[in-house]
């Protein structure tokens, strides 16, 4: 089995993101777990396909949605892909595999005036952890980065004289994104804190927890979930559902989609035009009031 191998390969020359990877081999070796049990080998290089099947299948007793079962599976492909690359196999398994129907998620975004009331919230609290919070409200939203990304930033990322962010996305792509002065504004405010709560040596990361340490995905979710349950209904309230915001907001203001696309970090207009669907109803009413053919508009 090469699955060290590769890792390496995603790595070094894929160039994948360290959360990219680990999510590769995470799914790996759930397979490995489930194949050396199951058939009591350990080298998945040599799984037929009706024993993937029997994996799929009892990853969907287990519950698992065909959304994730799809995306582990889609990691393995991945692999065997590598092997026929090196030369270790001679077909892969899964060369006549189709996935599971997924379900389409409608991920609502955020209002504008659901974003407004968060932030005013947040500028009524002082301190550290109300001006980090406050920091990174305004980031995702601000910049519609993702949140390892935020998590990642550097101090020396943020740029307060030419305004700018440097974000490392996806296969370690930098990409410069514009700060508005409500951001600078907070990041003047939070960075004074932050000197207050280094404990030795500073890494050098930008937002910490209270113990002056690095902060973590899971509290930036908690951040975003804590401060929009207060506001808002919705049944996802993220930090994926921001940067979401951000999208949505910024093409319903009439921003070109080739523009979005390079602040989102995607590689491929095809990725930001999910975000155009949310502008359907607006388009709808422009071309009503609009149209000269409309039937409102026709002069009998």
């Amino acid at each position: 089995m090469l699955l060290s191998e590769f890792i390496t390969y995603l790595s070094l020359e894929k160039k994948f993101s360290k959360h990219t990877v680990t999510a590769y081999e995470a799914d790996l070796r759930s397979f490995v777990v489930f194949f050396e049990k199951t058939y009591e080998d350990a080298d998945i290089s040599k799984a037929h396909y009706v024993q993937i099947r029997s994996w799929i299948v009892s990853l969907v007793e287990e519950g698992k949605s065909n959304r994730t079962i799809n995306r582990k599976v889609s990691s393995l492909t991945a692999y065997y892909k590598f092997l026929l690359k090196i030369g270790c196999v001679q077909k892969s398994p899964l060369l006549g595999h189709k996935s599971l129907k997924a379900s389409k998620v409608n991920q609502v975004p955020f209002s504008q005036v659901e974003m407004s009331e968060v932030l005013e919230m947040l500028r009524q609290s002082q301190g550290f952890k109300a001006f980090r919070d406050r920091l990174i409200v305004e980031l995702l939203y601000a910049t519609g980065m993702r949140r390892i990304e935020l998590v990642q930033l550097r101090l020396e990322d943020v740029d307060v004289l030419n305004k700018q962010v440097k974000v490392l996305g996806k296969r370690n792509k930098e990409r410069l994104v514009p700060l508005i002065p409500s951001v600078l504004e907070t990041l003047v405010l939070y960075l004074e804190e932050r000197k207050q709560v280094v404990c030795g040596v500073d890494d050098g990361f930008l937002l910490l927890t209270e113990k002056g340490v690095k902060i973590y995905e899971m509290l930036v979710y908690r951040v975003i979930n804590h401060y929009f349950s207060e506001v808002s209904s919705k049944i996802k309230k993220s930090p994926h559902i921001v940067r979401h915001s951000f999208a949505t907001h910024l093409l319903s203001e009439g921003a070109d989609l080739n523009a979005v696309k390079e602040l989102l970090g995607h590689s491929s207009l095809a990725a930001t035009q999910v975000y155009t669907h949310q502008n359907i109803a607006q388009l709808a009413k422009i071309h009503e009031q609009t149209h000269p053919r409309n039937a409102k508009k026709e002069r009998h």
